[in-house]
């Protein structure tokens, strides 16, 4: 079993309280309810055992056969023999040790006139113990904290092996649970997470980074930093729509220099981009740690092909300007040049991630995706079976047809995965009527597989998408008060239309 801390000891591990049934009188004559004199009594292991006591007289009968235990200011009582069943527990040895200073060690304190042992535990995991020796039987309930659990069997020796197997397997899953929910509440607080004033401190320009800081990365710091936020999603939309549109042709032909106009406009948003990416790389506290988080890491992809793109267009026109008729070897390195280039402005899509720093919607379903990864994995197993099998059996009954389009395995997987995601083109169809009644197996198979997870996922991110907002608006509020626009230009208009008093 996993080895645990040491609990520390109560600090009033050796004061009991006494009855209260009864108001004391001081010395004085006053009548105090509930006096201390009355309360509080001092365990008799503290003093000498041969001094007597005018406070504490000794109880009548005293039953010797019966190892009195005092758990939490509850009283228990078990035999000595029930105990002395399980030598290996802490109450077994308890009860096999004859050595009354050695039993001091198995409990917190012993009161010689009450012949009772005092043990500073939880009472209410102590009554599964207690239960355990009068039947061998360790119970678990499911409102018990597992580590606290846990905790407390350890410390009286016991195991989980004394369990019955149904509460065994609910307590690990109950345990799972709570590990996960740690586990997702740690990562969505790492996802939220910024750099504190701390962390600035002792740093080269210490205040100053953390107020560029604040203006870049923290939109709810100050009303400054809120529009630079909002001015960066606007160029973020700029930016798609520019390469959107400098697809089309009657675009292309209006130009500047022999430069359509959206190119112009995509560099003033790249511009804008790279500055922020600069003044977040220069005021950053923790480079490293800056350089691995997936919001800056799509911030330097959103901005790095257009740079790549200016360096593969200068080699391409030096090459192009060297180059003869017969030198084919160098017009194969420009048709590379030039398929590398359309991948480049490819990736220019990428920048429509930029709007997740901004969206508590998206960060959500990429935080869902993220901890979903294995039930995504495994549909996308499943679609890969349904695929194979599916195609190896088309093929098998529609192979002899003639005109078919079925002619071998590999093209059969293009008709599979069309059905299976339940879209079906229609651009290939089975002729005979085994084939038929494949296809209708593969698209029933399809309904049901993608029924399962949709579920799943979409509880998973309503749940994230919930946390999440909650993480933000605590962090917010540890920030700073939420910026409200409209409620300023409310009280703004109020007293620019209030009369002055002359």
């Amino acid at each position: 079993m996993k080895q645990r801390g040491v609990r520390s000891t109560s600090l009033s591990a050796n004061l009991k309280l006494g009855e209260c049934n009864q108001i004391h009188s001081s010395v004085s004559g006053y009548c105090i309810p509930f006096g201390q004199t009355s309360l509080v009594k001092k365990w008799s292991s503290m003093e000498d055992l041969a001094s007597a006591t005018d406070y504490s007289p000794m109880p009548k009968r005293i039953n010797l056969s019966f190892l009195n235990l005092n758990v939490g200011g509850k009283q228990f009582q078990i035999d000595y023999r029930v105990a002395a069943r399980y030598p290996s527990t802490r109450l077994g040895k308890l009860a096999a040790c004859s050595d009354l200073v050695k039993r001091l060690d198995f409990c917190d304190d012993f009161s010689v006139q009450m012949n009772e042992y005092f043990f500073d535990r939880d009472p209410v995991v102590f009554y599964y113990i207690f239960h355990f020796y009068r039947c061998g039987v360790l119970w678990i309930m499911d409102e018990l904290c597992p580590h606290n659990f846990l905790e407390e069997i350890e410390y009286w020796g016991l195991h989980l092996k004394y369990t019955q197997r149904c509460c065994h397997i609910l307590f690990e899953e109950h345990q799972d649970e709570i590990m996960e929910y740690i586990k997702t509440e740690r990562d969505l607080q790492a996802e939220v997470e910024r750099h504190d004033e701390k962390h600035f401190e002792g740093k080269w320009l210490g205040d100053f980074k953390l107020k560029m800081w604040n203006l870049v990365e923290n939109p709810y710091s100050s009303v400054q930093a809120k529009m630079i936020a909002v001015f960066s999603s606007i160029f973020v939309l700029i930016s798609i729509v520019a390469m959107s549109l400098s697809t089309m042709e009657e675009l292309q032909d209006m130009s500047i220099n022999g430069k359509p106009y959206m190119e112009y406009v995509e560099t003033i948003c790249i511009i804008f981009f790279t500055t922020e990416y600069l003044i977040k790389l220069f005021s950053t506290p923790d480079i490293k740690r800056f350089l691995r988080t997936a919001m800056n890491i799509v911030d330097l992809v959103a901005i790095l092909p257009f740079y790549i793109q200016i360096i593969f267009e200068s080699f391409a026109e030096d090459v192009d300007i060297h180059l003869h008729h017969d030198d084919i070897e160098k017009m194969e390195s420009v048709g590379q040049v030039g398929k590398m280039l359309k991948i480049i402005r490819l990736m220019r899509i990428f920048r429509i991630l930029k709007l997740a720093r901004h969206s508590t919607g998206l960060r959500a379903f990429g935080f869902t995706i993220r901890q979903c990864y294995q039930q995504v994995c495994c549909l996308f197993l499943f679609i890969a079976m349904g695929i194979f099998t599916f195609s190896a059996l088309m093929h098998s009954v529609e192979h002899d047809v003639p005109g078919t389009n079925f002619t071998s395995i590999p093209c059969t997987w293009w008709w599979a995965a069309v059905s299976i995601s339940t879209v079906g083109y229609g651009d290939t169809v089975p002729d005979s009527f085994l084939g038929r009644i494949v296809a209708f197996l593969c698209i029933s198979f399809g309904i049901i597989l993608n029924g399962m997870p949709i579920s799943i996922l979409y509880n998973r991110f309503s749940d994230f998408y919930t946390k999440l907002k909650a993480h933000e608006t605590s962090s917010t509020v540890k920030v700073g008060t939420k910026i409200r626009f409209k409620e300023r230009v409310i009280n703004k208009v109020i007293a620019c239309c209030k009369p002055q008093n002359t």
